[in-house]
């Protein structure tokens, strides 16, 4: 199971690990207290910090637990996350987290699922700003008429990423 670990000032000491993967490569970033970032473009400084072993260890952890996604042998992760992000940001993560492998809902549904059913515009744009993408699967949201809708990674990879979980590409 996820846990989400909030914070509201980034943590100072950050280790990364580069991975590859189907979708390219991947920098995880974490904290001692959690993953903070999965980043697909390698926009990632590498800053240079004091390497720490409880983010060394979440750090492995996670890149097993995607190897596992990517090899069709996982379909939900056990990592903690020590997001960024405002408290609608992060109740918008939150249900990001509960919609199952496999199944997609709509940007009005996510913002229905947090008592907030006339925010889908701003659901969009929180997912848009999600920092763990892959593991908070903002993926798994489409458009009310079942078409992608939009992707901060772009269609290709969210398509890549609905096919791994066996959704049919929307219409």
């Amino acid at each position: 199971m996820v846990r989400i670990i909030c914070m509201t000032i980034k943590p100072t000491v950050r280790n990364t690990l580069v991975m590859s993967s189907p979708v390219g490569k991947l920098t995880l970033v974490a904290s001692s207290k959690g993953l903070v970032a999965i980043d697909v473009r390698n926009n990632t400084k590498q800053v240079v910090t004091t390497k720490d072993a409880s983010a060394q260890e979440i750090l492995i952890k996670t890149k097993k637990q995607l190897e596992q996604y990517f090899a069709g042998k996982r379909t939900s992760f056990d990592v903690n996350l020590d997001l960024v992000g405002t408290e609608f940001q992060v109740q918008a993560w939150r249900a990001l987290c509960r919609i199952p492998f496999g199944k997609t809902i709509s940007y009005g549904q996510q913002a229905s699922n947090i008592k907030k059913p006339k925010a889908f515009r701003a659901v969009g744009s929180a997912n848009g700003k999600n920092p763990i993408p892959i593991i908070v699967p903002c993926h798994r949201v489409v458009a009310s008429d079942g078409s992608l809708g939009g992707y901060s990674l772009g269609l290709k990879m969210k398509k890549q990423l609905l096919a791994l979980e066996g959704v049919s590409e929307a219409e």
